[in-house]
């Protein structure tokens, strides 16, 4: 192999080693139990009174009676062809927050850990005052003191409202802070469940123009500076929209350690002299989805991770849209776009493959110049360099074009990664799931994929192709470099694997006709 391309290659192959080792999954740790998170709230929360408050009103609780009838726990259940939803009147939270997918399954974006969120008061059982296939209206009075009522406003899709009333019985009485919680983490399916930890986020988009996208990672922070704030994995996305942010106080992550996800966290600003004061926000729940999200012009697109190089990735994510618009089929659409992207940096392949070829020809003239210098180097590069100049050869002519086209596709490459869109999206016969391993069949607990093979085994001709050396160390390498791209794709949602074989097959096709017609001159 020639040494500047190989170069290229074994800095690509760190690159990304880099990629999958600091940023991809680690294996979830242990869950915290049900009882440590409420410890972990409590500890975390900003007012003595809330602390006086939770202990009477878990004690009132057991004795609560409303019209002479004990109010018992009950589960309210509202399901749309979008989602399904497990209200609870204890805490007047979400005990399971499920979104259908496109082939009808159902992932929970309430983890078991984190069960229920958005509760107020987790230990007081709240009276249903109304319910209906979109409003849910929760009552709950505290000892004649203060009387709370929050409602729930549904709508079909993945955007709703909530709103929370607070009221003082008597003129004396002290209020609560109220807050709304949302983890430990955020929910996914089964197959993104081993690095779920470490890509949730809490996040904030600022009010201020240009607004951007924060990541947030202290429990303090003013609400009033975001526009909204959220909590995301790579596919699932749960974001609150107050509608006036003066009304809120405090936005905050809470996390134990690193290896737990974290907890988000929007308070109230609850103010003593105001005998009622009323909180709501809209919230969204659901898929990352980059082309639905923009329709909703409030910046929660920008959740969608494209990259270092994301100005690149949301053209190749146009494009692919505008392709899938014409063949209905997502993995037909990667590889047009893959084609046309070779088409578009075709300049500068052809400058590769060209200088690849030139310098093979003059390998045997720089072996024998070794032979002849090799116990006088300062020599031998004078030689080498009159050799490069004399046959009009750039060393590095073909490491640079490479170089240069690298942006676009680690761009590409993490834009594939992150797309909501490619998740159960099918190919052809065994591809089901562009999102997932491309898995044909299982011995064991071992899955057999097709596509990183035949990837790997397209990436060794092409590198047989381009030997242009007798090296035995080059010539081992271009054994390992398949092998490692091949381990490292094993397990990459096939539509990633799609585009780097139909990127190497498009250049391999590129290369032979290069070489073939330098060899005729």
């Amino acid at each position: 192999m020639q040494k500047n391309t190989l170069m290229f290659v074994l800095f690509s192959t760190i690159f990304l080693l880099a990629w999958y080792m600091f940023f991809q999954p680690t294996p979830q740790q242990q869950m915290l139990s049900q009882t440590q998170n409420e410890q972990k709230i409590e500890q975390t929360n900003n007012s003595a009174v809330v602390q006086d408050n939770k202990q009477i009103l878990q004690n009132a609780d057991k004795t609560k009676v409303s019209g002479q009838q004990l109010v018992k726990e009950e589960e309210i259940i509202v399901e749309t062809e979008k989602y399904k939803v497990v209200f609870t009147n204890k805490g007047a939270a979400v005990k399971n927050w499920y979104i259908r997918e496109s082939n009808g399954a159902l992932v929970d974006l309430v983890l078991p850990e984190a069960s229920p969120v958005l509760a107020n008061f987790p230990g007081s059982v709240y009276e249903i005052a109304e319910k209906t296939d979109s409003k849910i209206v929760f009552s709950y009075t505290f000892m004649q003191d203060w009387k709370i009522t929050k409602i729930f406003d549904l709508s079909k899709d993945y955007l709703h409202s909530a709103t929370v009333k607070l009221e003082k019985l008597r003129q004396d009485a002290k209020l609560p802070d109220i807050d709304f919680d949302w983890g430990p983490g955020l929910g996914t399916d089964d197959k993104e469940l081993k690095e779920n930890v470490s890509v949730t986020r809490v996040l904030g988009y600022t009010s201020t123009r240009p607004s951007k996208l924060e990541k947030i990672k202290e429990q303090n922070n003013p609400a009033q500076i975001y526009k909204w704030t959220a909590i995301d994995n790579r596919y699932f996305l749960a974001a609150f929209i107050p509608d006036n942010s003066l009304n809120f106080s405090n936005v905050g992550m809470i996390k134990q350690n690193k290896r737990t996800a974290p907890i988000y966290m929007l308070s109230a600003k609850v103010k003593q002299e105001e005998q009622v004061q009323t909180f709501s926000f809209k919230f969204y729940v659901g898929p990352k989805s980059y082309s639905y999200l923009k329709t909703f012009d409030m910046g929660l697109e920008k959740t969608v991770d494209f990259g270092f190089f994301g100005f690149l990735g949301r053209i190749a994510m146009s494009v692919l849209f505008a392709i899938y618009g014409l063949t209905n089929n997502y993995g037909w659409a990667i590889i047009i776009m893959t084609i046309l992207i070779q088409i578009l940096v075709l300049p500068l392949t052809l400058k590769t493959f060209k200088s690849t070829a030139a310098m093979k020809k003059i390998q045997p003239i720089i072996k024998d110049l070794q032979t002849k210098y090799k116990n006088d180097p300062k020599r031998l590069q004078v030689e080498m360099m009159n050799l490069y100049r004399t046959q009009k050869v750039n060393p590095f002519g073909g490491c640079l074009p490479l170089f240069l086209q690298l942006p676009i596709f680690w761009a590409l490459f993490t834009t594939l990664r992150n797309a909501y869109e490619l998740r159960y999206a099918p190919w052809v016969l065994w591809v089901k799931d562009l999102s997932a391993s491309d898995s044909l069949f299982y011995m064991g607990s071992i899955s057999f994929n097709l596509l990183p093979l035949i990837m790997g085994l397209g990436m060794f001709l092409q590198q047989k192709m381009t030997t242009a050396t007798s090296d035995p160390t080059q010539r081992k390498m271009m054994y390992i470099m398949p092998l490692i791209f091949t381990l490292m794709f094993w397990g990459f949602p096939s539509g990633l694997v799609l585009y780097w074989l139909t990127n190497s097959v498009v250049s391999m096709i590129v290369q032979f006709f290069v070489l073939r017609k330098e060899e005729n001159r």
